[in-house]
């Protein structure tokens, strides 16, 4: 296995530097009047206490490969793959010519090559300031780079793959990815740990440019340590007429806070967001979404599901926001929680800031246990209580999937959310 690793260029140097010179000036959320963390309380974290991952050989590297287990089981033919152990990042191809066609590599090496593909993306699409984005900023290592050129076509995904290996260790994965004008792509992304003991953090920092009338479908899931805090801002941004199918599963962790925006940027932009979560134990997980409607005849979808076991608890806060350009607007949002347990606890918190007073928007939030009407309808048909009670959550979750697209990403993701429901079910 052999490492691909490049001197920052100096104007990666000067980043890294200023958001060094930044982080002395942020602190962490620590009280609930911080917008957006008034459900997530963390006085318990010290970033400090997680530094960057130790230098390890080429066995420790293939050892920890061999101990994780991957989301995905099976890979459509022809895949490329690209995998970051902490914070070193192997594999990739294609790494010269994008006039011949795609780049997948990682994004340190990119950096140092392409440049002119890197430096107008990197930092300027996910915006927000914060103590986690700026110490990524300053402590990302390999990472991932895809880019799609002009009118470019994949014919098999990408998979992303970020394994944490080092227990007392932060990683600091780092993404972008850039579709230009009329390109197409399907990449998926997986989070693992090499022990479901590993006390870590991940902190991870995702940029997505979808160019105009380009199509992107971005699968992303993390199956962590249930001992692992997570921290995540995502972005992407969509082109007049381009198109986002955007999934993200969140299964694993201990703790943590993803925030989440859809920006569309350009007339007749569209985004679909789709996520799912299934918790047990004292899991606390946290999504912070926002659509955001900046341009004309723009439309957006997005809906959350969640199954909730024992003591675990989760937020889903989503804001659909329509700038006074974004006339004729036509946007959707819901939040689905099914609640296993008496202590288990879901807060969904909707919102609407529009600007523009040509528009559709909507939104929906429910938080229920099991139906009983249900439970009795499949024992009257001679089912046992408890297999009657699984078929309801399956069937609560299954209603997920259908919004995936037919083929193999709803076969991967339906057998992701079954293995899933079997670990949280028992």
């Amino acid at each position: 296995m052999t490492t691909t690793t490049s001197p920052d260029p100096t104007w990666l140097t000067e980043r890294r530097d200023a958001a060094r010179a930044e982080l002395l000036t942020l602190e962490l959320p620590s009280f609930r009047d911080v917008p957006g963390w008034e459900f997530t309380e963390i006085p318990e974290l010290d970033l400090d206490a997680y530094p960057a991952p130790d230098a390890v050989s080429a066995d420790q590297d293939a050892a920890a490969v061999a101990a994780a287990t991957p989301v995905f089981d099976h890979l459509p033919e022809g895949t490329v793959t690209i995998t970051q152990i902490d914070d070193r990042t192997f594999g990739g191809e294609r790494a010269e010519a994008v006039s011949e066609g795609p780049l997948v590599l990682p994004l340190e090496v990119a950096a140092e090559r392409h440049p002119d593909l890197v430096e107008p993306y990197l930092g300027k699409i996910e915006t927000q300031r914060t103590p986690f984005t700026a110490r990524n900023d300053s402590d990302w290592r390999g990472g991932f780079f895809v880019h799609v050129p002009r009118n470019t076509h994949l014919e098999a995904p990408v998979l992303l793959t970020l394994i944490q290996a080092q227990a007392g260790r932060a990683a600091s994965p780092r993404t972008l990815i850039v579709l230009e004008e009329g390109a197409e792509a399907e990449v998926w992304s997986q989070a693992v740990s090499t022990s479901p003991e590993l006390e870590a953090l991940v902190n991870g920092v995702v940029e997505i440019h979808v160019g105009a009338n380009a199509r992107l479908r971005f699968v992303d899931v993390q199956d962590l340590s249930e001992k692992t805090w997570i921290f995540g801002a995502q972005r992407a941004t969509i082109d007049r007429d381009g198109w986002i199918d955007w999934i993200t599963l969140g299964l694993g962790s201990a703790k943590g806070k993803v925030f989440q925006e859809t920006s569309l940027d350009g007339p007749g932009a569209h985004g679909r967001v789709t996520g799912g979560y299934a918790t047990h134990g004292k899991q606390h997980l946290d999504f912070d979404t926002l659509q955001t409607h900046m341009a004309p005849n723009t439309t957006s979808d997005l809906a959350f599901r969640g199954v909730l076991a024992e003591k675990s608890s989760t937020v889903w806060r989503g804001m659909i926001k329509v700038d006074e350009a974004g006339q004729q607007t036509d946007a959707f949002q819901e939040s689905r929680n099914l609640l296993l347990g008496r202590k288990a606890h879901a807060d969904a918190i909707p919102g609407l800031e529009i600007a523009a007073n040509d528009v559709r928007c909507t939104h929906a939030a429910a938080i229920a246990q099991i139906d009983p009407e249900q439970v009795f309808y499949l024992r009257s048909h001679g089912l046992p209580e408890g297999r009657a009670k699984r078929l309801v959550i399956e069937g609560f979750m299954a209603e997920l999937v259908t919004r995936f697209e037919e083929g193999p990403v709803r076969e991967a993701l339906g057998e992701v959310l079954h293995r899933r429901l079997e670990a949280v079910l028992g």
